[in-house]
């Protein structure tokens, strides 16, 4: 007789359907494994005999073999112990036979038999909502299964004893409901910032288009300090959206107590992350940086300091927004649309541009032209903003502090971003959620000149030698420009604000 267990198998954030099959037969005592598991799973079966002694029940003196079909498929995590002793427990009869039809099942064991949380509960209650099917998963993933459906029937025990009473009629397990985390007190406000008014402005007019943004100024020049108010003023997270980040964080195990949250992410990993961190990989491709900051925020500080082999490999996810990660075993596909937002100093040194400042490695354009070279043209040309950053004074300093802050440029962003939703829905797609993230084939829709902004953008494409991406990028930084002022159309004063941004990128290679 074999017992079968439903369970799953994670590529990237797609849950595929497993079956668990155990077999009890007369022959040597062995408990096998079968089915291109890893280390994790062929320890399973330690994991699994103490749980059952500590729960009171003992393996029969019979050859136990688990099969986790397909065999062809890798299986990978500590997952897989639930469903296999719910199975072995099926199958020596100290539960119901039929108890498990219409479940999936995921939960790692501990020693004494309680049931300990795993990664990926909410995409495998997605997928089992998907089929019909109910969940069992450990107590405290149970929240985070929860916002999977509310239809889908979810048991979410503490141990092994505690679902067997369930099934025997002796105990009911309650369902559990959606956990939202308690929000980490206030954001960095943009009132706290003095001085830098053409950075505030670069960075509302970021948030509101979804566009990528480059810093570049002297040490202490506040890069960080706007860069860190980005998420103050980003609005909130659609419900399609927070279902997105929350399955990729989920994949990773960073839902702390199963808790969602419709912040965007704001991801700032240090300078020394390696193109695996970022991009994602490993022997178990593991989602990176760029995959857990999908719908929210990659700020790069330092820019120049990462790893150009690191930087280069971003480049295809601007474009595409998803990073496939292929291994010798498998291969998986994770979203990584983000916003990215980065930092540098002109130099190593960080004056190059002053005027007047004599450079200790030099003549200060060989030093920033050293420093420079650094980032890769391509990548530059993924960039919508480029901005110098010019240092802060002490008069700035000792004003009072501006009387506008977060919330009220937030107010404008978020008026923006409901122009550019309406916009996208009547060109019938909704999938895309502001300008930076258009098509090309939908700029033209989007973006209708008059002759003056023909001209306009016509003469300033061939002197700033725009490539076809760069070109469209500024159409489209020039309709989130027109949207923050409420305007139908874009104008010639909204065009030439767009090519000022590509211009400080210019500049920059020319001092260079």
């Amino acid at each position: 007789m074999v017992v079968r267990v439903s369970t799953v198998a994670f590529e990237g954030v797609v849950a595929r359907p497993v079956d668990v099959q155990v077999q009890l037969s007369n022959g040597s005592v062995v408990f096998n494994v079968v089915g291109l598991g890893d280390k994790a799973v062929a320890e399973s079966r330690e994991r699994v005999r103490s749980a059952l002694v500590a729960s009171g029940l003992s393996l029969p003196a019979k050859r136990i073999t688990v099969n986790l079909a397909p065999a062809d498929m890798p299986k990978e995590g500590s997952h897989y112990d639930l469903p296999i002793a719910l199975g072995v427990m099926a199958a020596i009869g100290a539960i119901p036979f039929d108890a498990l039809d219409g479940y999936t099942v995921l939960g790692e064991l501990a020693l004494d038999g309680s049931i300990s949380p795993v990664a990926g509960v909410l995409p495998a209650a997605v997928a089992a909502s998907a089929r019909g099917k109910g969940l069992i998963c450990p107590a405290e993933c149970g929240p985070e299964a929860a916002w999977a459906s509310e239809d889908i029937k979810i048991l979410a025990p503490r141990s092994l004893i505690q679902l067997a009473n369930h099934f025997k009629g002796t105990q009911v397990l309650a369902r559990p409901a959606p956990a939202i985390r308690a929000t980490g007190g206030a954001l960095p406000d943009l009132r706290e910032i003095k001085g830098q008014e053409s950075a505030k402005r670069a960075l509302e007019i970021a948030a509101a288009g979804g566009h990528n943004l480059l810093f570049n100024g002297p040490p202490g020049a506040g890069k960080s300090m706007l860069a860190a108010r980005l998420p103050s003023i980003l609005p909130p997270l659609t419900p399609r959206e927070l279902l997105e980040v929350s399955m990729i964080h989920s994949v990773a195990g960073a839902l702390a107590g199963g808790e969602l949250t419709d912040r965007r992410p704001f991801r700032a990993p240090h300078h020394s992350a390696s193109m695996p961190a970022l991009v994602g990989g490993g022997s178990s491709a593991r989602p990176g940086e760029i995959s857990l900051a999908h719908n929210g925020v990659l700020f790069l500080d330092e820019l120049p300091e990462f790893q150009p082999q690191a930087l280069d490999a971003l480049r295809q996810p601007l474009e595409t927004g998803e990073v496939a990660i292929s291994r010798a075993n498998h291969r998986c596909v994770y979203p990584a649309r983000f916003q990215l937002v980065a930092a540098m100093n002109p130099c190593r040194c960080g004056h190059a541009l002053e005027p007047g400042y004599a450079c200790r490695r030099g003549e200060p354009r060989r030093c920033a032209q050293s420093y420079q070279t650094r980032l890769s043209g391509p990548l530059l040309d993924r960039i919508d903003l480029h901005l110098e950053v010019a240092a802060i004074r002490a008069s700035d300093l000792i004003l009072p502090p501006s009387s506008e802050g977060s919330a009220e440029v937030a107010a404008r962003v978020a008026a923006a971003r409901d122009i550019q939703r309406e916009r996208f829905q009547r060109l019938g797609r909704p999938e895309v959620p502001c300008n930076a993230a258009a098509p090309a084939a939908l700029v033209d829709e989007i973006v209708r000149l008059d002759d003056a902004g023909v001209k306009l953008v016509r003469d300033a494409s061939e002197r700033l030698r725009l490539s076809a991406r760069g070109f469209h990028r500024v159409l489209k930084l020039a309709r989130t420009i027109a949207d923050l002022q409420g305007s139908e159309s874009v104008r010639r004063p909204h065009l030439a604000e767009a090519l000022s941004y590509r211009a400080a990128s210019e500049r920059g290679e020319m001092a260079a």
